[in-house]
């Protein structure tokens, strides 16, 4: 059973896709998710990131570079914000993702990594006909060009300025059993983190099984979460008080669990490694350690030649 190991191409954010390839090729990566934001700077970490630009592009030219390399590309990735009540940053997010979507398709990719999006200051069934009247859209243009949609799971929800809603729907099962039932286009997936499930105190082995037909990409991220901090400002107070984002097998997610689990669901699609660990953000060489050492344990339950 063949998953490619990748990472998230936004840990290096100052390399551009070839010197990219060139490290997951010498680490022995099989794949990356590569990052699509518009060309520009981003207040948000791991934001603002343009590996590829979706809006001036030359097909063969990257498509040359994955072949020398023996790369392939997992998933175009753009987090926005696509359903912001600040009009303009809305519409721009949109409109990009389109632009993401179309090019995953020319370039032969077939998969495009994102958030829903959310206005974090309505409730859930306030923010619902929006969310419909934009994605019902998006997903329809993204199944005519073949390209699969897979929403990340992080519920945005870290510090103030995105409380008390957090900025993404998609952050729990009973959202999106609700989401495919409205929109069940087949080309309407996850982008599934378990990290983001464990910090929310959730079962993340159960969402394998149960939408197992809806994962079409995988992060591989690990959380640390301080019970003693937990439990002295509780679970009303921003995550970040009491969570630390790890490197695989450096937190609390059961990696032998998870990958036994996934397995019986039949997954064979990308698993990409997300660095958020800001122990080993130091450096240059401290960014590759992470990938290296990512690489070096995924690699337990991820043989290349499964």
């Amino acid at each position: 059973m063949i998953r490619p190991l990748g990472f998230v191409t936004a840990i290096v954010p100052d390399m551009n896709l070839e010197s990219v390839m060139q490290l997951a090729s010498r680490i022995g990566y099989q794949c990356l998710e590569v990052c699509c934001w518009p060309p520009g700077k981003a207040s948000r970490r791991y934001a603002g990131i343009t590996h590829i630009n979706v809006l001036d592009y030359d097909a063969g030219q990257i498509k040359d570079v994955c072949a020398r390399h023996e790369i392939s590309i997992s998933s175009l990735g753009y987090y926005p914000n696509a359903l912001s009540p600040d009009a303009e940053e809305s519409s721009t997010a949109v409109e990009h993702i389109r632009a993401v979507v179309a090019a995953s398709a020319e370039l032969g990719i077939g998969k495009m990594t994102t958030f829903i999006g959310r206005d974090w200051t309505k409730n859930v069934d306030e923010n619902w006909p929006r969310f419909l009247e934009t994605w019902r859209p998006i997903i329809q243009e993204a199944e005519d060009l073949g390209v699969q949609i897979g929403i990340e799971n992080c519920p945005m929800l870290f510090t103030a300025d995105e409380w008390p809603g957090g900025k993404n729907l998609a952050h729990s099962p009973a959202i999106w059993r609700r989401m495919f039932e409205d929109i069940p286009n087949p080309n309407f997936g996850l982008n599934y983190d378990p990290s983001h499930m464990v910090f929310q105190q959730m079962d993340y082995l159960a969402p394998l099984r149960e939408f197992a037909d809806r994962i079409f990409h995988v992060h591989a991220k690990d959380v640390r979460v301080d019970t003693e901090k937990l439990n002295d400002v509780g679970t009303l107070a921003f995550p970040n008080l009491y969570h630390t984002p790890k490197l695989p097998g450096m937190g609390d997610v059961d990696w032998g669990k998870f990958f036994s689990t996934l397995t019986c669901t039949g997954y064979t699609g990308p698993v990409c490694v997300e660095v958020e660990d800001r122990a080993y953000e130091g450096s240059d060489e401290t960014i590759e350690l992470s990938l290296r050492q990512s690489h070096t344990f995924l690699r337990n339950y991820l043989p290349k030649n499964a």
